[in-house]
């Protein structure tokens, strides 16, 4: 029986791979592998191929880009409503007047978890929606968004019919059981009552639109050895759903702002991903802005940077699933390894000047080690190895790194990532990391606005966040904005998305100055950057841009006392 394409697209029978169609037919270079081919921007398209009728995953024969990576949530912590965070970044004076800017004309795009539509910070006062729409990429009963060909969409009418009944979720099913996108939209642009006290986002009069994602199929989360209780995200699906949210600045003809409070540790973070790539686009179109947090692998022990030769140490805390770490290096360098167990057992030096996957196996151990190297990755152009530790011993593993040459061509600097604490059965860490190069991706793409986290109560750095500069020496982050103690229709709650969640806010007020009110009507995300790093608070103590601080702490107000000085 020949499936739909939805059904291929939903499958764990069927393999995601990221590509332009032309390298899609490349790769399966057969007419008769059962397949379904979907455009998304700017070259990038997805293709929904059966598993059983290909190679199976490879970075070797695939390519590292075109497997999907898979994201996490950027959250780490969970009331009565205190307003310090907002006046922290000027925004309440800008809310109020002569000012009076709380997002209006603007809608606010969030990729994540779904939302709790019912609640009343999401409604007007009359007890209709402020949300525009709903793309629940899990609920395929219904009809999908236009030009898309999975999920269900639900419209502002759709919603304020279900509102009107006793029990909303008969007539529209999609909700956030997991609570980080209702978190993340309610400090952003939550407004009215919350359980009958006060509250307000930073930009309440702002239209909202939703995409909920589906989580990750089987065949990725078993290939990167995901822990099973993790929650997991697609890098295909979230490229789907920017499509999806910036689309509507022309439907709707107002500006938008896409927020996202989710990363990983996958990838090259010198900006160059699928993702990043495609984020880096849509922040060049007009009316358009991308806020991205930095993540909270600030203080996880995950990145690793030395120049070889060198031996680099893993602690393994107890028995796991498995666990995948990510080498990048610098041209012109080849990079070698070999790697040395927890009893001592020793893999000779694999020279990757072939390409080929290397599986490893130990006479003591039940660990199985996959190495892969790419001598010049497509996006990044810089060479990687890739190591998956399946049933990896509690204790100490070495990953020793050498040249592949007879002298180094270059500096011999190379980087590590671990994954990301959430999707981690238990603690892996490297023995003596480095706290700085930690923002997950897609952060470090180069034109989105990359926000960080600082604890404003206490005016000092937030621990966890992660820190710059890009693998390359790009400029990240951007700007710091509260992330401890941030309220939200949950309660209060921590961490860079949270931090995220009230920059984007920040960013609605200016666009509507900007692109509503007329005032700079050809904006873009680079440019709105540009207006905020000129405002933002920067205190004497620090030398900026900083690897922390970024250019500064956000300050909407900042920003509009500085154009009236111009």
């Amino acid at each position: 029986m020949c499936l739909t394409c939805r059904e291929k697209i939903l499958s764990n029978d069927f393999m995601d791979i990221i590509a332009d169609y032309d390298a899609i037919v490349e790769i399966l270079d057969a007419t008769d592998v059962e397949y379904c081919y979907h455009a998304i921007d700017a070259g990038y398209g997805v293709a929904n191929v059966r598993r059983s009728q290909v190679e199976p995953l490879s970075l070797v024969y695939y390519g590292y880009s075109t497997i999907p990576k898979l994201y996490g949530l950027m959250q780490t912590g969970e009331s009565v409503f205190d307003a310090s965070p907002l006046a922290a970044m000027g925004n309440i004076r800008v809310q109020n007047p002569p000012l009076a800017l709380q997002g209006s004309g603007v809608i606010m795009g969030f990729i994540d978890t779904g939302i709790r539509y019912q609640d009343d910070v999401f409604r007007r006062e009359d007890g209709s929606t402020r949300i525009v729409s709903i793309w629940d990429q899990t609920i395929q009963s219904e009809e999908p968004p236009a030009g898309f060909e999975y999920g269900t969409e639900y419209r502002r009418a759709d919603i304020d019919r279900a509102l009107a009944t006793e029990n909303p979720l008969v007539v529209v099913p999609s909700t956030d059981t997991i609570g980080h996108g209702t978190r993340m939209a309610s400090a952003a642009a939550g407004s009215l009552l919350n359980q009958g006290l006060e509250f307000r986002g930073a930009a309440p009069l702002a239209d909202i639109a939703v995409v909920k994602l589906k989580e990750a199929k089987a065949y990725l989360r078993d290939y990167y050895l995901i822990d099973d209780r993790a929650v997991a995200f697609q890098e295909n699906d979230i490229m789907e759903a920017v499509k999806y949210l910036q689309q509507m600045a022309v439907a709707f003809e107002k500006p938008v702002v896409i927020v996202l409070g989710l990363g990983t540790n996958m990838g090259s973070h010198d900006g160059t991903s699928a993702l990043d790539s495609y984020l880096n686009i849509v922040a060049g179109r007009r009316s358009r802005a991308v806020v991205v947090g930095g993540g909270n692998e600030g203080d996880k022990e995950h990145h690793y940077e030395h120049s070889m030769p060198s031996n680099v140490e893993i602690r393994v805390e107890k028995p796991m699933k498995g666990f995948c770490v990510e080498l990048w290096g610098n041209l012109p360098d080849v990079y070698s390894v070999s790697i040395r167990s927890p009893g001592g057992e020793v893999t000779p030096i694999i020279d990757f000047r072939s390409g080929a996957d290397r599986n490893l196996s130990f006479v003591f151990e039940r660990t199985r080690i996959r190495v892969t190297s790419i001598l010049v990755e497509k996006d990044s152009g810089d060479p990687m190895i890739f190591m998956r530790f399946a049933d990896p011993t509690p204790g100490i593993w070495t990953v020793e790194v050498s040249s592949s040459a007879r002298r180094m061509r270059g500096n011999g600097q190379y980087h590590m990532w671990l994954p990301i604490e959430a999707f981690l059965e238990g603690s892996v860490t490297f023995l003596t990391p480095s706290p700085d190069v930690t923002l997950t991706e897609p952060a470090n793409a180069s034109q989105v606005i990359t926000i960080s986290a600082y604890n404003s109560y206490a005016d000092s750095w937030y621990a966890p966040s992660g820190r710059g500069y890009t693998r390359n020496g790009g400029i990240k982050p951007d700007l710091v904005a509260p992330g401890v103690g941030v309220p939200t229709a949950l309660g209060e709650t921590d961490g860079s998305c949270m931090a995220a969640a009230l920059a984007a806010g920040c960013v609605a007020q200016f666009l509507e100055w900007a692109v509503v009110d007329g005032n700079a009507y050809m904006v873009d995300s680079r440019g709105t950057k540009s207006y905020l790093i000129q405002g933002a608070d920067r205190p004497d103590n620090v030398v900026y841009p900083d690897r922390q601080w970024g250019y500064g702490r956000i300050n909407i107000n900042g920003t509009f006392e500085t154009l009236a000085r111009l």
